[in-house]
């Protein structure tokens, strides 16, 4: 079956003052999936405004954003379907300027329904689904709906393929394991990757061998921390970069091609990352395992094509849950919690597709997947959150572990800056204010917000300067202290409150520390950890990015001095101290590997300590 070319970018040259539009800037597109820091993603779609799509008043023109998707790997009917012309997914020019269809509950039916073809899913897809600037997907679920349910979970059946239907990781002997080479593929930001070398240096402690496979910008981290490294695609800050400047905008042609690039880069790099000899020293590996985040999107095929286990830790929900939506989706209605992840999943495999069979044929020498829901494929999930801030959902099975947060130890080593501890002392503890690398769109406006809004409530502040430039004063201010990047392990506890973009690691931080928090979301999952604070009680409401004002935030202070709300956040604190993320990460790990056969002493390896995990799980 011919592969059919990438779906291209139709993009009108118009504008509301002008009638003319012009269709021949063209550019292949995808949807793409973009990794912020601590675990924030957003779904990012190419353009197309079709200045004659309508007509609103009198000669004004109103622009239809739309997605064109790709439709590879369809069967021979999906093509007769979908290749006479391109499948497009509505994206309003303004956050609610159109809504999408209600979904009916025979819908809802067809997205879980296997034996519906991919292009008919598309193109339910693209009637009942619209992705809004802010990379969100919303859709609508009437009142009535009645959304189909998971297949209950066979636990004999789990048994019977090596699953260990225990539902505890207190259990796992964690001294009785073989000794495995591990290979971790991470991509991301440095937040990301963070967790993951605590969770490889308790590994080690084990008797583990350990190679974070990661971008090339974060390698004498790893290797400050006694890891194994080995390079993997992409760079976190071209991808970053993307991320900060075409939030919800229309990237140039060029920054498309540079995007699918990257993505590209970083798939086919998971395989060598797997098998191949250190770069530098030239010592071999052979990976009996891989623990990976989401954003690698290969990592499960590869694990298929080796045969060997895998494991996924994430920061953010991405199993269907009742309880709440995925955080990437707008839902209102609870009967549309589950179906979300679904829609979700699917746009994201949606744009990927195309890129992991060309590895699936090609390097990976399996046949094509044509389905829809493959972004995290199988195998085993755990979530890098404190279950006293979001509980384990109650219709999660027993492959699904939330192991709490897993911290990396930053502030022992750290020696800052004697004029940040002097102004530290000389008075009440601070409210510290910071977004990272996020973008800020009026820097000097927000600044002046930030003291005006410190000024107003009495309070003395520190502000990151990060990457959107914040803290350019007009004239210094004796209760205000302007830094760059400090540990938040280190900092916060010297911190009243915490005022930031919601990332998971920088909330977890926060919460740590005992700072009551206030989230200004920008984007992808920050608004769900900015509404588990406040459910918690430990901070007010979240201010999106695009609401941020003197008002809002006098009033987001105010409540976190409220004596209630520290003491909530110091009860959190205290349940959280008891918690080792960490060694729940490692615990799951191993809690999940395949049943384990009798290891003879002629199965030892002779060229390496390390246990052949082929033979330990009987693998021909």
């Amino acid at each position: 079956m011919p592969q059919l070319s990438p779906a291209k970018l139709d993009r009108a040259s118009s504008s509301s003052s002008s009638s003319s539009s012009s269709s021949s800037d063209r550019a292949s597109v995808k949807i793409e999936d973009i990794k912020g820091g601590g675990g924030s993603g957003f779904i990012h779609a190419s353009i197309v405004d079709n200045a004659g799509a309508e007509s609103s008043g009198a000669g004004n023109k109103s622009f239809s954003r739309v997605w064109t998707m790709p439709v590879e790997g369809s069967s021979s009917s999906d093509m007769d379907e979908s290749s006479s012309k391109p499948e497009r997914l509505d994206k309003s020019k303004t956050l609610m300027q159109q809504k999408a269809t209600p979904i009916l509950a025979e819908d809802a039916a067809k997205i879980f329904d296997d034996r519906i073809s991919a292009g008919k899913k598309l193109k339910l897809l693209n009637r009942i689904a619209t992705v809004k600037h802010d990379g969100t997907v919303e859709f609508e679920v009437p009142a009535d709906a009645i959304i189909p349910q998971p297949i209950p979970v066979d636990r004999e059946e789990e048994s019977r393929n090596g699953v260990c239907p225990d539902e505890s990781i207190d259990g796992v002997d964690l001294q009785n394991i073989p000794l495995m080479q591990i290979v971790m593929l991470i991509v991301g930001t440095l937040g990301d990757v963070q967790p993951f070398v605590a969770i490889a240096k308790r590994l080690q402690d084990y008797g583990h061998r350990v190679r974070l496979a990661t971008h090339a910008n974060f390698k004498e981290f790893v290797l400050t921390a006694g890891l194994e490294f080995y390079p993997l695609g992409g760079d976190p800050k071209v991808l970053a970069g993307y991320m900060v400047k075409n939030k919800g905008f229309l990237p140039s042609p060029s920054e498309i091609l540079i995007q699918r690039k990257q993505k590209k880069d970083i798939i086919y790099s998971l395989l060598p990352a797997c098998q191949e000899p250190d770069p530098d020293s030239g010592i071999s590996f052979k990976a009996d395992a891989i623990i990976a985040n989401p954003p690698a999107y290969g990592h499960t095929h590869v694990a298929e094509a080796l045969r060997i286990p895998i494991h996924v830790f994430s920061t953010m929900p991405m199993t269907p849950t009742s309880e709440f939506p995925h955080p990437l989706s707008r839902v209102k209605q609870p009967a549309g919690y589950r179906l979300s992840y679904q829609i979700v999943d699917s746009l994201i495999w949606l744009g990927v597709r195309d890129t992991i069979n060309d590895l699936r044929k090609k390097k990976l020498k399996l046949r094509s997947v044509t389905y829809l829901s493959g972004t995290q494929g199988s195998g085993s999930l755990g979530y890098m959150w404190s279950p006293h801030l979001v509980p384990k959902p109650i219709d999660w099975g027993p492959q699904i572990d939330v192991v709490g947060f897993c911290f990396l130890d930053l502030a022992s080593t750290y020696e800052p800056p004697a004029e940040l501890v002097e102004w530290l002392e000389a008075g009440d503890k601070p409210i510290y204010i910071g977004f990272g690398s996020l973008p800020v769109q009026e820097p000097e406006k927000m600044t002046e917000i930030i003291v005006e809004a410190l000024q107003r409530t009495k309070q003395r502040g520190i502000i990151n300067k990060g990457w959107g430039g914040l803290g350019n004063l007009k004239e210094p201010k004796d209760f205000v202290y302007l830094l760059d990047n400090v540990p938040h392990d280190w900092l916060f506890p010297s911190c009243k409150a915490v005022v930031h973009h919601g990332g998971a690691g920088t909330t977890a931080a926060g919460l740590k520390a005992a700072c009551p928090t206030t989230i200004v979301p920008f984007f992808g999952d920050q608004p769900f950890w900015g509404e588990r604070v406040h459910a918690r009680g430990v901070g007010p409401s979240p201010i999106p990015v695009d609401e941020f004002s003197l008002h809002k935030l006098e009033d987001a202070i105010n409540f976190m001095l409220v004596d209630k709300v520290k003491s909530s956040a110091e009860t959190l604190a205290k349940a959280m101290k008891d918690e080792d993320g960490v060694a729940g990460a490692v615990k799951a790990f191993f809690k999940h590997l395949p049943t384990t056969q009798p290891i003879s002493p002629d199965q030892m390896p002779e060229s390496s300590g390390f246990l052949s995990f082929r033979r330990w799980f009987a693998f021909s």
